[in-house]
């Protein structure tokens, strides 16, 4: 358990989701996991966060606030193609009990997360792999250069 470090807060994410991303990212990164928030693993899905474990493990996490936030995400079954386990995180209020049996929880505040139930295991084959952790890597990349250099994208458009 990661604790909580009131040094810190002045960098806690003012959204909701983005604090359940924030300790979820915490708790994996202490399971030896590295994240990306926002990763975009094809056009047009953007998950919310994506794990890549000491194995080679690839996870996504679909962070939601509440039940409205839960209906209203029409797209969680497009990102299964892009790991080998999928979770939702929530907080301790959330009624599981809407969430799809046959995948993940984790229970998730802005400073840890507790895996409560591991989604099944569906491994990506190779090729699919590969790609999956070649956009991980280009996009982590990336954006390490763009607050290294935040000024770069402006020259190259």
């Amino acid at each position: 358990m990661i604790s909580r470090d009131t040094d810190f807060d002045a960098a806690l994410p003012s959204l909701p989701g983005q604090r359940l991303a924030r300790g979820v990212a915490r708790a994996l990164r202490g399971l030896d996991f590295v994240t990306l928030e926002e990763m975009i693993p094809t056009p047009g899905l953007r998950v919310d966060l994506m794990a890549l474990g000491p194995k080679g493990e690839v996870w996504v996490i679909e962070c939601k606030s509440g039940p409205a936030d839960f209906r209203a995400d029409q797209k969680w079954q497009g990102y299964l193609p892009f790991c080998d386990r999928f979770f939702w995180a929530v907080d301790a209020n959330f009624p599981t009990g809407l969430l799809p049996a046959d995948t993940g929880l984790m229970v998730a505040d802005a400073y840890d997360a507790e895996i409560i139930k591991m989604g099944p295991q569906t491994p990506l084959v190779g090729a699919k792999r590969k790609a999956v952790v070649h956009k991980f890597a280009r996009q982590a990349a990336m954006r390490l250069h763009n607050l290294r250099d935040p000024g770069i994208s402006a020259l190259i458009g």
